[in-house]
């Protein structure tokens, strides 16, 4: 039995840490092991990285490689159901070409299992379209900021190097550490505060929270201009 830790990013933004904790945990829970060769039981995790768009076809993703080379009995690892596509259709194909492979999907963060049965069809439905919605909502809340601020003549987005954001994250230091050291994703604790993620890597560098930047690029950007 092969079991496939399957993580997907959409942009280079964003980073695999999270994703890759969650199923190693999961993995470590089910005694599957965390890596290729496990020499304590004989099994382990094949890791596989996707950073191609979500919206681009799934068969044209490396999940499609994946899933075409997988045999019957195999496992597929994911974190979340999201990280499959980011469509609900896209999602109940992935699921339905995994049961016609006979391939069982692990989801970490749920704890659930989907292996084809009624119940596993219904959950991933379910999941992929609160999913899908949310993402709908993003968007048009996004939509509609940025017409009305061109309706009211005003510039689109937020200065470059805007100070005012940074500083409004001041007071809200404790609780950002906190969540940060649970591990919540920074593009969530972004949302959160309603700031750009970039804006939120400036206010970390600032506050000595670099060990907590995972992603060299945004790293990078943080660092202070030489004058």
């Amino acid at each position: 039995m092969a079991i496939y830790a399957y993580l997907r990013v959409s942009t280079d933004q964003q980073d695999l840490d999270n994703q890759r904790h969650g199923v190693i945990e999961y993995a470590r829970s089910k005694g599957w092991g965390t890596r290729q060769s496990d020499t304590n039981t004989g099994v382990g995790l094949l890791f596989f990285e996707d950073k191609a768009s979500g919206k681009k076809s799934w068969r044209d993703r490396d999940i499609g490689k994946l899933i075409e080379q997988a045999k019957s009995g195999d496992v597929l690892l994911v974190a979340e159901i999201s990280r499959l596509a980011r469509s609900t259709l896209q999602v109940l194909e992935i699921l339905q070409e995994c049961t016609n492979k006979g391939l069982i999907v692990h989801v970490a963060k749920s704890n659930m299992i989907m292996d084809g049965s009624l119940n596993s069809k219904i959950t991933a439905t379910v999941l992929g379209l609160a999913a899908e919605i949310e993402r709908e909502f993003i968007s048009a809340r996004t939509t509609e900021a940025l017409a009305k601020r061109k309706a009211e003549g005003l510039p689109l987005g937020r200065p470059k190097g805007s100070r005012n954001q940074v500083k409004k994250l001041d007071k809200h230091k404790t609780d950002i550490k906190a969540l940060l050291g649970k591990g919540v994703h920074k593009m969530s604790i972004a949302r959160m505060y309603d700031v750009s993620p970039q804006t939120l890597y400036t206010w970390m560098d600032a506050n000595g929270l670099n060990r907590f930047i995972n992603s060299e690029k945004f790293a990078h950007k943080t660092k202070p201009k030489k004058k």
